[in-house]
């Protein structure tokens, strides 16, 4: 980990004058202290006492906007300035006007994302479109302080983390005109933009000839006649909506070519697992999809999976970049289906269990995690190249079948974290939270130091 400082605001001072820490005075004679986008002239002096802390005057505390917080920041120096930070900005939407659950129930998850600060060094928040005060070029941000939610105005940050909950969100004019404005204007570094399409994935990673073997045949839906092919082929299949999070909208296709009859297993709307019987693929498709909403399908292969206690496992694996920018396996768990659900989700009735829960034997286990592990970092490098942004973390939906071989069902961009629910996965869940600021603290060393680099 690179080195963090402390950072005290002096009343001792004299004004516009900073003390920079001693081993740092070596290499360096800086004339300028920068937080997020604020700078400013000051008169900078090694600390007299040889500390290696950070002391700012007041008035340069004020001016470029540092809070008064007892947490350690990394410092950066390029082009005699001394940057300190970074700022993490996390963009969101779904504010309330409750001063203990300000992001409704995603409070918990930023208020657990933004403790981790101490660890990484660096100072995140959350905020939205209606935060940004543009002619002042602040922002007012909610922090997670000592227990608490506080609101403060900061800088715009060096870095921006991209936590915006939905596709619905994500489209909406005012928010992609906040976005394009703070990467054009300001050039801040804008990390894990949108919501990857399962189409678009597949397509892109399918000409890749490293990652082509990991795919289960996928297509839009263009005819009964091509699913009647796979289902020859596979024996059943899986019919999807191009952009459905959360297993919703997932039905699973099988053919009986003893009875000569079609089976669809579904979950309804009233979260009941489902499966009917029917003479044709086409009264299948026409009950299931009625007033023609094909156009937006697509249809998958099925896989034979693993089993535990009868019922199929699929496996999520979370990846992280790190703060070196580099891609690290930070959480691996098996979903196990619930009865007769078509999908291994949670709320269709499925668990979360940890590899040792779902294989016995410890060499297999080890062998398991390998395969997932290789498979998910080579996939993490070629949707990095094939994906437009800066990308910094995924969740892949993995499966495993009968003789081993590892598929891909899904790779999502912001994915969820129910798997952390799990009592062995607490360390993971913290793990992830760390290394997704972690991340954008490397991000935002690369913008100061090579911004070339960041945004070619």
């Amino acid at each position: 980990m690179k080195k963090q400082y402390r950072i005290d605001i002096s009343d001792h001072l004299e004004k516009g004058t900073i003390y920079f820490p001693a081993e740092l005075s070596k290499h360096h004679a800086p004339t300028r202290v920068s937080f997020g986008t604020f700078a400013t002239q000051a008169k900078c002096y090694p600390h007299p006492d040889g500390k290696n802390t950070l002391v700012l005057s007041p008035d340069i505390a004020e001016t470029i906007k540092v809070p008064s917080l007892d947490i350690p920041f990394h410092l950066f120096i390029a082009d005699k300035t001394i940057h300190i930070g970074p700022l993490i900005g996390v963009f969101t939407s779904g504010f309330t006007p409750f001063a203990m659950r300000p992001i409704g129930e995603r409070s918990i998850f930023f208020s657990k994302l933004l403790s981790v600060k101490k660890f990484v060094g660096a100072l995140p928040f959350v905020f939205g479109e209606q935060h940004i005060n543009w002619e002042e070029g602040t922002i007012e941000g909610l922090i997670y302080h000592k227990n608490g939610w506080q609101s403060i105005i900061l800088p715009f940050p060096n870095v921006i983390y991209d936590r915006l909950p939905n596709r619905r969100s994500e489209k909406k004019a005012a928010l992609r005109k906040v976005k394009d404005r703070l990467q054009s204007e300001y050039l801040i570094p804008w990390y894990n933009p949108g919501f990857f399409n399962k189409l678009d994935v597949f397509e892109r990673l399918e000409s890749v000839g490293a990652v082509s073997s990991l795919l289960p045949e996928t297509h839009p839906f263009t005819s009964f006649s091509m699913i009647e092919r796979m289902l020859s082929l596979y024996g059943h299949v899986y019919v999807k909506p191009m952009n459905g999070s959360l297993g919703l909208g997932i039905y699973q296709v099988l053919y009986d070519r003893d009875q000569n009859h079609y089976y669809c297993r579904f979950r309804d709307t009233d979260g009941i697992n489902r499966l009917r019987k029917f003479e044709t693929l086409e009264s299948l498709m026409k009950h299931t999809f009625p007033n023609n909403k094909l156009n937006h399908l697509i249809v998958q292969q099925g896989i034979h999976l693993l089993r535990h206690e009868r019922c199929p496992v699929d496996f999520r694996v979370h990846t992280n970049k790190d703060e070196n920018g580099r891609w690290k396996v930070s959480a691996v768990a098996a979903k196990v289906a619930g009865p007769g659900s078509v999908t291994t989700h949670v709320k269709s009735g499925g668990c979360i269990k940890t590899i040792e829960e779902v294989i016995e034997n410890k060499e297999e286990q080890k062998k398991l995690l390998q395969k997932l592990s290789e498979a998910s970092l080579l996939l993490s490098h070629v949707l990095e190249n094939h994906m437009e942004g800066i990308v910094g973390e995924i969740g892949f939906d993995l499966g495993v079948d009968r003789e081993g071989k590892v598929w891909l069902f899904e790779a999502n961009s912001k994915p969820g974290r129910s798997i952390f629910k799990h009592p062995d996965m607490k360390e993971f869940d913290l793990l992830t939270r760390k290394l997704s600021l972690a991340f954008g603290v490397f991000l935002s060393e690369q913008a100061i130091k090579k911004p070339g680099e960041v945004f070619k």
